[in-house]
């Protein structure tokens, strides 16, 4: 930036305009190649070549990710059941425990 008197910065907005058509040109170009490329690979003209068979194991990895993801994260009749024994008084926490537990975990790291 030159800096000249009480001009500063005076010609910080203008732009090459060359440059932003050149671009848009080419941006445009890329769109048109992109959209050629995605007429030219529709299911209706692959053949047999582009067929994909999985494993047994990655079978197995996706049925058991689809059971995952069917069930729930949360187990209700669990939740339930310790608010019901909240609310009735008849849960009891060992705090000693709670507490060895914590000052175990902090002392590991």
């Amino acid at each position: 930036m030159k800096i000249t008197h009480n001009k500063v910065g005076q010609n910080l907005n203008l732009t090459d305009s060359s440059r932003a058509d050149n671009a848009a040109g080419i941006k445009g170009k890329a769109d048109n190649i992109g959209a050629a490329k995605a007429d030219v690979l529709t299911s209706s003209n692959l053949g047999e070549s582009s067929r994909v068979e999985l494993s047994p194991r990655a079978q197995e990895a996706k049925r058991i990710k689809e059971l995952a993801l069917a069930t729930p994260d949360v187990d209700e009749a669990k939740v339930a059941k310790f608010r019901a024994l909240i609310d009735e008084g008849k849960y009891k926490v060992d705090a000693k425990a709670i507490a060895d537990k914590m000052v175990d975990e902090h002392l590991e790291f």
